[in-house]
């Protein structure tokens, strides 16, 4: 009865969300929304994830958009698409002519007709079932995945239709999306012209100066063009999917949820290659987000433990330091310390996270796990804090690849040196998760508060990469909102307010967050 009650009483708060926002919360409110919490927590993760879904959270900036994806759903588009199946490999490929597969294939859409082998698609795709084996870590596992669903047709507009639809069904906000656009024309100029000789810390600005100039007199920009098409048609076709703007007697409540989440792109460069491509590609996005105020910045991906993505970490940071010179308004977010000990060598350990804040000019950090094995940690995680460097905590993702987890993750040392932080998903599909769960993860086995929850949503949104001043009056301090909107808040703030807020996308997403809190304690009864 007691389990049937609280069950009743999330359906009545989530209910509430999409009705009416109150003013303000008031503290019996939050006291009620803190009990609630507890008694969740303590009934088990099943009753906190039910709690949590409807909690705003804010954003979610740390999410690679093909890794988001549900196998599921490529499997729907191999079969739209024809492709075949490895029986084998477990693995898309194309087809030898249309409808026809080669030896020891056969066609999606017969393979997913088949339970045994679909169940084992999924499994290839993801990390669900999955355990290790000698010689073949969850780490390997992980990364492989890309290659196998890696043979579809990009499918943009389904794809942020997906994720946002899932957002939106646990009350998040925004989203920045990583993904690839195509590079072929920079990797075309940055082969003809190579990498330069005996390059070094010394001549890098000169060198890399010359290498841009090359680049750019060289057909490196004709990608950009094709670039903004693409991400500009996979939103049309994500309106298009959701309705977005219907016509008034035709109006989804689910579809518009989904059409309210605010996307953006981080212009992904993909790390662990030859380092003329490297550059090349990085140049692009520096290019590319200095004309799409869709693209709204850039990050290296890739697993940091490739022998090629070790033993070129120095120069991509470089890099980074010349281009953040001649671009200094695109941001940057950086995966670093994604590493655990035994991964690596000790001395690989100890400079990633240092070398992102001060040569790659990195405004945030990806994982950031290994920071205490870093050289100088407390000096380093002073540097963070004062800086206000957030991290981006993927704490499955940490724990399925790297195996770091529980009390071995420094979530709580980022926390006691104040460094800002964020729940995240990092790959949602390929890790079988949501936000939510996350969330869940961090009280489960970070012991976090509701406090500590509401503050990775606030940080989340006073970190993304969105225009404007913050709605706070002090940088990562939520205890006291800008003078203009400092009266209580309320659906249609008062003019300067509102005045305020028309000059701020940041501060806009802010205020919507504190006004959804609102509307979620009080919904608690």
């Amino acid at each position: 009865m007691q389990t049937k009650r609280f069950i009743l009483t999330l359906a009545a708060a989530w209910l509430s969300l999409t009705i009416a926002v109150p003013a303000q919360t008031t503290a019996p409110a939050a006291a009620r929304a803190e009990r609630a919490f507890a008694a969740a927590k303590k009934a088990g993760a099943p009753e906190l994830y039910a709690f949590l879904k409807p909690f705003p959270k804010g954003a979610d900036l740390h999410m690679h958009l093909s890794g988001a994806i549900y196998a599921e759903t490529f499997l729907r588009e191999a079969t739209a698409q024809g492709l075949c199946v490895d029986r084998t490999a477990l693995r898309f490929e194309k087809p030898t002519k249309p409808g026809k597969c080669a030896d020891g294939q056969l066609l999606t859409a017969d393979a997913v007709k088949n339970q045994g082998l679909y169940d084992k698609l999924i499994n290839s795709f993801s990390m669900r079932s999955f355990v290790p084996y000698a010689g073949y870590s969850a780490h390997d596992q992980f990364f492989d995945t890309f290659d196998r669903f890696g043979g579809l047709k990009d499918m943009y507009g389904e794809w942020l239709d997906e994720v946002a639809t899932r957002a939106a069904a646990q009350n998040e906000q925004y989203l920045e999306v990583m993904s690839t656009p195509p590079f072929s024309n920079a990797v075309a100029a940055g082969n003809k012209f190579g990498w330069p000789a005996d390059f070094n810390d010394a001549n890098h600005m000169a060198d890399l100066a010359k290498l841009r100039d090359q680049l750019l007199a060289n057909g490196l920009r004709d990608d950009i063009a094709i670039d903004r098409r693409q991400l500009a048609d996979a939103k049309t076709s994500q309106a298009a999917i959701e309705h977005c703007n219907p016509a008034p007697d035709h109006v989804d409540p689910h579809e518009a949820a989904a059409c309210s989440v605010h996307i953006h792109y981080l212009y992904q460069v993909l790390r662990g290659f030859p380092p003329q491509q490297v550059f090349a590609q990085t140049l692009l996005g520096f290019e590319l987000a200095s004309v799409d105020p869709d693209v709204v910045g850039i990050n290296f991906v890739r697993a940091e433990d490739r022998r090629d993505a070790m033993d070129e970490y120095h120069a991509e940071m470089l890099m980074l330091d010349y281009l953040h010179s001649v671009y200094p308004k695109v941001r940057i977010s950086l995966h670093a310390g994604e590493l655990a000990p035994g991964m690596v060598p000790p001395d690989g350990l100890s400079f990633h996270i240092r070398e992102a804040l001060e040569l790659g000019h990195t405004e945030r950090i990806g994982h950031g796990v290994d920071v205490l094995h870093e050289d100088r940690p407390a000096e380093l995680l002073k540097q963070m804090s004062s800086n206000h460097v957030m991290v981006e905590i993927n704490l499955t993702s940490n724990d399925v690849i790297l195996g770091i987890k529980d009390t071995d993750h420094p979530l709580h040392a980022y926390m006691a040196a104040h460094v800002p932080w964020a729940l995240s998903t990092d790959d949602e599909g390929v890790s079988r998760i949501d936000l939510t769960h996350e969330y869940v993860k961090a009280v489960v086995d970070q012991n976090l508060t509701y406090a500590d929850l509401k503050q990775s949503a606030r940080t989340s949104l006073e970190h993304a990469f969105l225009a404007g001043p913050s709605l706070w009056a002090s940088p990562d301090n939520f205890s006291r909102r800008n003078s203009a909107c400092a009266a209580p808040l309320a659906s249609f703030p008062p003019g300067p307010c509102r005045d305020f807020l028309k000059t701020s996308e940041r501060a806009t997403q802010q205020y919507e967050l504190e006004r959804r809190f609102a509307a979620f304690e009080t919904s608690i009864r």
